[in-house]
């Protein structure tokens, strides 16, 4: 199973505040530690939400709204994405995380949706495309 530790941003990170050292030498640390248990899939972070835009839809209406956006729960300043065999497990590495920011910090996990989660809906054509185009993204 995948799963998705969200870091949650902070006034800090939406200010564009980098890192100290120590915290990058603890993430990077944390990082190498996941990739040697063979569980690390991906891990970024993200810029701050002044230099982003969402896109509200409605129907066939696009509407663009360049950030920055109001601190609220729902911004996030990076993730990591693991691969594991339970929430448990989960929970356990994202506990283990260094505190991703200067003060009070929050990781919100969540598991990806696998092919099978979609049940009949995602028909065998459809899982072949969905699987030509993963192959595609691997070569690159």
């Amino acid at each position: 199973m995948q799963f998705m530790m969200i870091v949650k941003a902070s006034k800090e990170s939406e200010a564009g505040v980098m890192p100290e050292k120590k915290l990058l030498e603890d993430m990077t640390k944390f990082n190498e530690e996941m990739v040697k248990a063979g569980i690390m899939v991906a891990a970024e972070g993200l810029h701050p939400t002044s230099r982003g835009a969402r896109i509200k839809i409605s129907g066939s209406s696009r509407n663009v709204v360049k950030g920055p956006f109001p601190l609220t729960n729902d911004l996030i300043a990076g993730y990591w994405i693991i691969e594991v065999k339970s929430l448990q497990e989960a929970i356990d590495w994202a506990r283990r995380a260094p505190n991703p920011m200067p003060g009070d910090s929050e990781i919100e996990i969540r598991q990806v949706f696998e092919a099978s989660d979609f049940g009949p809906e995602l028909t065998p054509e459809l899982k072949q495309r969905e699987e030509r185009m993963r192959e595609q993204v691997a070569k690159r």
